[in-house]
């Protein structure tokens, strides 16, 4: 079946599967920026979810973007995020997705308060729902998997990027 109609849809999913790897990008970015709340704020619906073993549940945008700031400050103080290979469904009606990616992070976890942080690589698993809000795809439900949490040893050294080192 062809048609201006089938067109039209089919360009929509297109725009919106775009748009939903868009905000894993974006959730990339605001993760590397120590969970950046102003980042953050603008990836969740006001009712969303989001949890992962170890780290705790939380509820509702501000709930989420608190605690994963907080983890920022106190636990996880580095990262480098690599979201990939993200699969995205989108929901026949168009106004819900499914979104499902890999991921593949460095870190500086301190262990212990007042220690040093250490090195370590992550590895594992997003699933997410998303909704179509009046201002776009947001996350209505986040979970992670991370089957892998491992030291590494001796560490790596994090070099200032060029603009940490300009101001």
């Amino acid at each position: 079946m062809s048609g201006p109609g089938r067109l039209e849809e089919r360009l929509a999913r297109l725009e919106s599967a775009e748009a939903i790897r868009n905000l894993v990008g974006r959730y990339a970015l605001g993760a590397d920026r120590r969970n950046d709340p102003e980042i953050f704020t603008g990836l969740f619906t006001e009712d969303a979810e989001w949890e992962a073993a170890g780290f705790g549940r939380f509820q509702g945008r501000d709930e989420i973007v608190d605690a994963l700031s907080r983890i920022a400050r106190e636990t996880i103080v580095w990262t480098l995020h690599y979201m990939t290979s993200p699969i995205v469904e989108i929901d026949p009606d168009g106004a819900g997705a499914s979104c499902r990616w890999w991921l593949w992070e460095l870190s500086k976890i301190t262990e212990q308060p007042g220690a040093e942080p250490v090195a370590h690589f992550l590895g594992g698993t997003y699933e997410a729902r998303l909704r179509q809000t009046p201002e776009g795809w947001r996350f209505a439900k986040v979970t992670l998997d991370l089957p892998l949490v491992t030291p590494h040893m001796p560490g790596f050294r994090i070099r200032p990027c060029p603009s940490e080192i300009q101001g």
